[in-house]
């Protein structure tokens, strides 16, 4: 394999021709082809890995109602996982091999509930833990701009925050992940104007309740609790 054969394989791959399609057109075998844009593919992370540059996004995505609320129409939403949204933000690596984080978000009142430290898949992997990570959403998901990712996950920070509630310890290590936010587009999170809190199974409804009461006042929120 001469150096002008994989440049011309490179090439042909930034034209986003399959390896079928390139090995067909050059006359190699199609594991040629993929050793070359892999090995290229993995020098590149390691390149963007020593000056500390983020991996390209290959996918954003969140769970549909979610992003029906959210990001178009926004509607009350009396069924299923009321106030619950996944956004997975899943980052390229290497050839077919992913880099992912995944943040739970409350949009209705606590903010960040919880969130995924980097996980590292293959292409199986990932379309398995895809399927893993949404099967409680009966809608499924859509992929989202990783604006709309970032408006969703540090939106609903910020509202969390003038409410009195701090995100997920663990955001610190997923934060990088996400990227920087310029701050648009703009959201808006509660319920028909105010904080709904929903009770979950791990919150300290007591202690959030009083933080509510301190910082938003009694009869400006509303709260279901006592479902853990």
């Amino acid at each position: 394999m001469t150096s002008d054969l994989e440049s011309e394989i490179l090439v042909l791959r930034d034209k986003r021709l399959t390896s079928k399609q390139i090995a067909r057109k050059l006359g190699l075998k199609v594991s040629q082809v993929n050793s070359v844009i892999k090995a290229s593919a993995e020098k590149t992370a390691i390149a963007r890995a020593s000056t500390g540059e983020l991996a390209p996004v290959a996918q954003c995505l969140v769970n549909t109602k979610c992003a029906e609320l959210l990001l178009e129409e926004p509607t009350l939403d009396e069924s299923g996982m009321g106030g619950l949204g996944i956004v997975l933000v899943a980052r390229t690596t290497g050839f077919k091999r992913f880099v992912v984080c995944t943040y739970m978000v409350d949009y209705w009142c606590l903010g960040l509930k919880d969130t995924m430290v980097e996980k590292k898949l293959n292409d199986i992997k990932y379309q398995q833990f895809l399927k893993t990570v949404y099967r409680g959403f009966p809608d499924g998901y859509q992929e989202i701009a990783l604006e709309q990712a970032q408006a969703i996950v540090y939106g609903a920070i910020d509202y969390a925050k003038s409410l009195g509630l701090k995100p997920h310890k663990d955001f610190q290590k997923t934060k990088n992940h996400l990227g920087s936010w310029n701050g648009q587009p703009k959201l808006t999170f509660g319920r028909q104007g105010k904080p709904y809190f929903i009770e979950g199974p791990y919150d300290n409804g007591t202690q959030i309740m009083q933080t509510l009461r301190q910082n938003v006042g009694e009869g400006n929120f509303d709260y279901l609790i006592g479902l853990g």
